[in-house]
């Protein structure tokens, strides 16, 4: 299939080298030409409009950008651009009621809008992306090509015991999760919850490392490698996950972690997890302690903090902040993305 990628950075490359290398034509545009040029197979637009007209009818765009005004500038200028029977699709990670609001409005056009939380941030071109699409059933049947192009594939995970399989997309890594916005609306849950995680073993790994303190009795003082720690949990632990493994990577790079500020951002999901389950009246204390804690972080830090940016860095190139805000970051793609 034919489809437009709006956004060359780190995870948006991969997405159309990925599609490429499964042999999909993509036409690339970036505000960068240098990103554009180094898109290697790909054919080359330089400007939305350019994209549009290269492309076949009924079109596929899809949009890897920060969540935010870009993202908001650049479908609404496509909105006038694309034609009844076109698609765009938003794989950044927007707020799941601005979808909603981009869907009816586009409809009004006959174009249709599909918005997919994509996790799997730089390990993606190798590994796939998980996505969570909302949208129109028939347009996402339509561009399953994409999609399973795009996904991990059922790989050598073991089914799950006694589950009936309702659609069989979900075992190769992607979910039709509703109509628009439910897709941003369960990526934006998962990295909820990957706080959750992050801070757990960030505070795990902290407690161990703290135990050689002189501030202990000399018995109980113990000098745990947490390199160690992390490798062997890796292996057969009921506390395994992709995310441990990111952590004994960078712990073998630095088991101390010198080269990190420990000053974690936030970049919105954590925020509008929090606020939605404000709004349901859901308890999630882990979840909000999380995003509390890197606020937190943005003062002294600690080690369990710059384990914490050892992470980010780790599965989605994300570089630590050198100027704050309060509002937190507005990269790409949030924790799991870029």
């Amino acid at each position: 299939m034919q489809i437009g990628i709006i956004g060359l950075g780190r995870m948006g490359a991969n997405i159309a080298r990925r599609l490429m290398k499964n042999g999909h034509a993509v036409v690339g545009y970036d505000a960068s030409a240098a990103a554009v040029k180094g898109l290697e197979g790909a054919t080359g637009a330089i400007s939305l409009q350019d994209m549009v007209t290269k492309l076949s009818s009924p079109r596929a765009v899809w949009v890897m950008l920060p969540s935010g005004k870009i993202t908001e500038d650049t479908i609404a200028e496509l909105g006038t651009l694309m034609q009844e029977g076109d698609v765009i699709i938003d794989g950044g990670n927007s707020f799941f009621k601005d979808d909603i609001r981009r869907a009816h409005a586009l409809a009004e056009k006959g174009i249709d809008y599909l918005d997919v939380g994509t996790s799997g941030g730089v390990w993606g071109l190798d590994r796939g992306y998980c996505m969570m699409i909302g949208g129109d059933k028939a347009q996402v049947d339509r561009l399953d090509p994409i999609f399973k192009s795009l996904a991990p594939g059922a790989g050598d995970i073991p089914q799950t015991p006694n589950r009936e399989e309702s659609d069989p997309r979900v075992a190769e890594g992607y979910m039709h999760a509703g109509p628009a916005g439910s897709g941003h609306f369960v990526k934006m849950v998962h990295n909820g919850i990957e706080y959750g995680l992050m801070q757990a073993y960030a505070e795990g790994f902290d407690i161990m490392r703290g135990r050689n303190s002189d501030k202990l009795p000399a018995d109980e003082r113990f000098d745990i490698k947490v390199a160690d720690v992390a490798e062997v949990w890796r292996r057969g632990s009921v506390v395994a996950s992709w995310l441990l493994d990111l952590t004994a990577i960078a712990l073998a790079k630095s088991d101390s972690l010198e080269e990190f500020s420990g000053k974690v951002d936030d970049s919105g999901e954590g925020r509008w997890t929090v606020q939605a389950a404000v709004d349901e009246a859901v308890a999630a204390p882990v979840i909000t302690a999380a995003l509390f804690a890197r606020f937190r972080s943005r003062s002294d830090n600690t080690f369990g903090e710059k384990m914490l940016s050892a992470m980010r860095k780790e599965f989605g190139g994300h570089v630590e902040s050198q100027v704050l805000s309060h509002k937190g970051s507005t990269s790409e793609a949030g924790d799991d993305h870029k």
